[in-house]
């Protein structure tokens, strides 16, 4: 796809790149697709003289248009490309070292700019033999012509795409390049209607998660649609980018997780836009993370007056075992949120509560391609409609397993229905390991099976807990179990903003807020807190997409490993 259109639209732009570490404007590189087919070739060329088809090309590079370039020469190359994010000096590289020592890499990639560091991280890694280190940048990328590589066989999978770890290890998921074809036929149909308009992709998501690296490196190519990029560093720094990037770019479609939306709209002033319009936005995704409602009502009513529409809000649902993507809604002015007795859904059942009232929860269309059942976990039987179960999905954007795992560790894969109803797909089902069920033909989901809260006998989906605390605080918030006296009780940790010394009323600030969480917590679900635990913001485990990593949050607290802000906002409820 890459060289033909590099034959047919030599000059058109590919990919504009923006950098923010060295002029906090802006320093934006673009490639043409000439220009990307002839680098790609040049990486290539480099990669196959330290390893073979089938060996593995790991790439620890910082956000820019060289990880694009290695990603895209790995395959070239056809050694199978595993894009990491790049370790940070004095951080634990407990993630990446697993990851090493799973891939066995024959080469790393990386950037003249972070050589050092990766140099001696890999150095450190636990590898039988040590993998070359090649720097991009310092590649003669624009050379002409020399040697094509000869792939007589190319391997059947692409890369792997590792999980974010949130509850295990990371594993990689070996991304075929037919899972990679067919997934994205399934986006364009679904978002685009399968055609290719005049539109741009937006993206600041990291390249090496899922839906960073299909949004903003894989479709742009797959489609010929042009990616306007910069890094998650650059939208942090200053979410009213994003917004920025999404008004000047025509038809811009983009995606982030759900506190991205929350960040944005609370961090973009009226000035940021002075003389924009987000009229023309073809859509965003809200994925990566459970999508709250509110979050999709405070986005769509903060930029209403620069002409954004909330049904261009895109409530999406994927994981990286099918690719990326499964199914995904629209939003509307309307209001798109059913609420539902939130002692039901611990039961396993669901009753609609009146507007407003109990958990709500975002629908989704039940798809066709790819198909997907709520499944009894014991029995492996669909259940019927209005009954909590697990979300199985089949299709052929479902990988086929994880990377060098035995099979008692590939059980997600290769599922059966017993007793499948009519009109169900022949095969074999992916598990999900999400909760969800549906309601008058439309999907909803409810949470993680392994994160599902038990006190005092009732089951809870930490994800409710935590939407109600967000109505009071604002901040991203952790809902957990922890055994007190040989039972299990709730404790939420809430990430506030860290008051001054002796600034008195943000002190009782801080008292007020666990009043009014307490509070909120019991009316919504009827549930004591044991601890409310106040902690500075960024101090909240989390995966490389911002989901909560709960069972870190299990042990943090367990041995007292939270910085606590709120030693003079009175004891714990």
């Amino acid at each position: 796809m890459l060289h033909g259109r590099a034959g047919l639209r030599p000059d058109g732009t590919a990919f504009t790149f923006t950098d923010y570490t060295r002029d906090q404007a802006g320093v934006s590189e673009s490639l043409t697709w000439s220009q990307l087919a002839r680098r790609t070739m040049n990486v290539a060329r480099e990669i196959r003289r330290h390893g073979s088809v089938g060996d593995r090309a790991v790439i620890l590079a910082p956000q820019g248009v060289e990880y694009i370039l290695a990603f895209l020469g790995a395959m070239q190359a056809g050694l199978i490309a595993v894009p990491l994010p790049l370790p940070h000096p004095g951080a634990g590289h407990e993630r990446a070292d697993s990851v090493l020592t799973d891939t066995e890499p024959a080469v790393v990639l990386t950037t003249s700019a972070a050589a050092a560091d990766v140099g001696d991280f890999v150095g450190t890694a636990p590898l039988d033999t040590a993998p070359a280190l090649v720097e991009i940048d310092s590649l003669h990328l624009d050379a002409e012509g020399g040697p094509v590589p000869e792939l007589t066989e190319l391997p059947n999978v692409a890369y792997l795409q590792y999980s974010s770890g949130s509850t295990r290890l990371p594993t990689g998921v070996m991304i075929s390049h037919r899972n990679l074809q067919v997934n994205f036929e399934q986006v364009m149909g679904h978002f685009f209607g399968g055609a290719s308009t005049d539109a741009t992709f937006v993206s600041w998501l990291p390249f090496y998660h899922d839906m960073g690296l299909v949004l903003g490196v894989c479709a742009p190519i797959l489609s010929g649609i042009p990616g306007v990029l910069t890094s998650p560093t650059a939208f942090l720094e200053r979410p009213a980018r994003w917004v920025r990037a999404l008004a000047e770019n025509p038809g811009a479609f983009s995606a982030a997780p759900n506190f991205a939306f929350d960040l944005a709209a609370r961090k973009t002033a009226d000035r940021d836009l002075d003389g924009l319009d987000l009229g023309g936005v073809r859509g965003i995704i809200n994925g990566a993370e459970r999508v709250e409602s509110a979050t999709l009502d405070r986005f769509a009513d903060r930029f209403a007056h620069f002409n954004f529409r909330s049904h261009m809000l895109r409530p999406s649902y994927g994981l990286a075992e099918a690719t990326v993507f499964v199914t995904a809604g629209t939003w509307s002015d309307s209001g798109e949120a059913v609420h539902f007795d939130p002692d039901e859904l611990g039961a396993g059942r669901v009753r609609p509560s009146a507007a407003g009232k109990g958990v709500a929860l975002v629908k989704y269309r039940v798809l066709q391609d790819p198909s997907l059942r709520i499944v009894d976990d014991e029995t492996l039987r669909e259940c019927p409609p209005d009954v909590v179960g697990e979300i199985w999905v089949h299709g052929d954007n479902v990988a086929d397993g994880y990377w060098g795992k035995p099979a008692g560790e590939q059980d997600c894969f290769g599922a059966t229905l017993v007793d499948p109803s009519p009109g169900t797909p022949a095969g074999l089902w992916l598990r999900t390991g999400d909760l969800g069920f549906v309601h008058r033909g439309e999907l909803f989901i409810v949470g993680r099976i392994k994160d599902l809260l038990i006190i005092r006998g009732r089951n809870h989906y930490p994800e409710d807990i935590e939407a109600t605390v967000q109505e009071v605080s604002r901040g991203r918030v952790a809902a957990i179990a922890v055994p007190v006296d040989g039972a299990e009780r709730l404790v939420t940790i809430i990430e506030v903003k860290t008051p001054a010394d002796g600034d008195e009323a943000a002190q009782r600030r801080l008292g007020e807020i666990k009043s009014e969480v307490t509070a909120a917590i019991s009316n919504a679900h009827g549930l004591s807190v044991e601890d409310l635990v106040l902690v500075p913001a960024g101090t909240i485990p989390t995966t490389t997409s911002g989901k909560i990593r709960r069972a870190a949050c299990v042990e943090q607290y367990r041995r007292d490993g939270f910085p606590r802000v709120d030693a003079a906002a009175g004891a714990s409820s």
